[in-house]
């Protein structure tokens, strides 16, 4: 978005554009190897207590010998991309020009693929520093479409996710996501209107109109990532291909009559479309 290159100084680019002259100076820290640690255990206790808010996490982190104070949790946590999760008023208030879209998955039959999709995003650790993972499943068969993992959290790397499950697999009727500035971007947006896609997104901390994809993310970490230290981004990558290429063909699932979800998903599609 800056040419530094540009005859127009930096300082009159970000004057034109309405952005922060700091924005563009700044030079990110490395995150502490302490904090990293931190980020691990919470992440772990979210998964186990997802219930548990700032307070409550600083508590158990305190009586683990963990010295943080409910400040800093509430800034790990904004980096981990997690809150505590129960229902309670809707109280926020979208990015500018973002809009929020109603929940259209309340009391609805879900009985053959292809009719919703929803995506999320999760955070994974890695030997020094971390990733974070989307993923696009189909909601029917729990089959994951796409995933693609990024260093930072903007939309880009969602909307290719998105792109790609598009293009190889059609689109669905109704595509959910949480209420994150991602999935709210005119970018991402954008995609599903287009392709005259509903768009669907979870009530704030509701984590129940996502459950499917939150099983997911704790399948991923205690079957894949909490086994390994990724040492590189690439080394995660294949690692979590790897997984995910025996999540979708070879691991069978309960709650789909131990079919895997690519069983559950291409024995339902139509014979044209299944090959």
């Amino acid at each position: 978005m800056i040419d530094r290159g540009h005859d127009l100084p930096i300082a009159g680019q970000v004057k034109a554009l309405g952005i922060s002259r700091g924005s563009v100076y700044y030079l990110p820290r490395p995150i502490p190897v302490a904090d990293l640690a931190v980020m691990r255990r919470m992440d772990e206790l979210h998964l186990e207590l997802p219930f548990a808010g700032s307070r409550m996490l600083r508590d158990l982190l305190n009586k683990e010998g963990i010295a943080i104070g409910r400040c800093h949790v509430v800034t790990l946590m904004k980096r981990l991309r997690i809150e505590a999760l129960y229902r309670k008023p809707n109280t926020s208030k979208p990015a500018p020009g973002h809009k929020i879209y109603p929940y259209l998955l309340r009391g609805l039959t879900i009985d053959r693929p292809n009719q919703v999709w929803a995506m999320d995003i999760t955070y994974v650790p890695m030997a020094r520093g971390f990733v974070y993972l989307a993923a696009v499943i189909d909601w029917f068969s729990r089959r994951v479409l796409s995933w693609r993992l990024s260093i930072t959290m903007e939309a880009e790397f969602c909307v290719e996710a998105l792109e790609e499950a598009m293009t190889r697999h059609g689109k669905p009727e109704i595509f959910n996501s949480d209420q994150g500035s991602q999935f709210t971007s005119h970018a991402f947006t954008s995609v599903l209107l287009e392709a005259d896609i509903a768009v669907s997104m979870d009530g704030r901390g509701a984590w129940r109109d996502n459950v499917f994809i939150e099983r997911l993310w704790r399948s991923v970490k205690y079957e894949e990532i909490y086994l390994h230290a990724y040492d590189t981004v690439s080394t995660a990558r294949a690692s979590i291909g790897r997984y995910l290429a025996f999540y979708n063909g070879r691991r069978p699932h309960s709650s789909l009559g131990r079919q895997t979800p690519d069983q559950a998903y291409f024995d339902r599609l139509p014979h044209p479309a299944a090959a």
